[in-house]
């Protein structure tokens, strides 16, 4: 479950439904999965109006480690087979005190014929987080522009408390992306869901104004 692979899939949704010019945003790991897909060499032209990647650079690091807590924590109740969203909380709240951000990620859990299970495949995402802190693009060497770059709008969304987005890496962001704006917002990582009409709120202007 690479990047590469993530963002063919969602090439493919926009090829099979005949979506151009649109807006794509994606948060975190989607985020990155967003900017693969922009800078694809084999993305037909037009397809994208806009780009904006919310708490997430293309940069190379390690992930952080609340996201094997999560991950484990789902595959938990999913083998836990929970009949009601409030046992799925109770479970999440082990690792996660803050209610908006559970609320968040229990959004993918769904109802099926022996309990509750998440609609991503968990596993198969816990088995791909030793790759989720690489990029499928490379930077240029000795100064020079990387090997892809996407030059048509684009935001950065920065929570301020979050260090996804910060000084060393917002330099590989205007590399890629050249026509880039970063934004920064008074919340965690969890921007959208911290802080929805803010986010709306930069998102709608940005549009706007390109």
């Amino acid at each position: 479950m690479s990047y590469t692979d993530m963002a063919a899939d969602v090439k493919r949704f926009f090829a099979d439904h005949k979506l151009k010019n649109h807006t794509l945003i994606g948060h975190s790991l989607g985020g990155k999965v967003a900017m693969a897909m922009a800078l694809d060499p084999s993305l037909p032209s037009g397809t994208l109006s806009h780009l904006v990647s919310v708490d997430m650079s293309p940069a190379e690091g390690p992930i952080s480690p609340e996201f094997m807590r999560y991950a484990r924590t789902m595959l938990e109740i999913e083998r836990a087979n929970v009949k009601q969203r409030s046992e799925a909380d109770e479970i999440l709240q082990k690792v996660e005190p803050n209610l908006g951000v559970r609320q968040f990620l229990l959004t993918n859990l769904e109802r099926g014929e022996n309990g509750m299970h998440f609609r991503i495949p968990v596993q198969t995402m816990i088995d791909s987080l030793e790759g989720i802190g690489l990029f499928p693009y490379a930077l240029g060497k000795d100064g020079a522009p990387p090997e892809r770059q996407w030059d048509g709008p684009t935001l950065f969304v920065k929570g301020e408390h979050s260090k996804y987005i910060n000084k060393h890496n917002v330099p590989v962001c205007q590399a890629f992306f050249p026509s880039m704006k970063l934004v920064e917002l008074p919340t965690g990582h969890w921007v959208q869901s911290e802080s929805p009409r803010a986010f709306l709120g930069c998102v709608r202007e940005f549009l706007l104004e390109h």
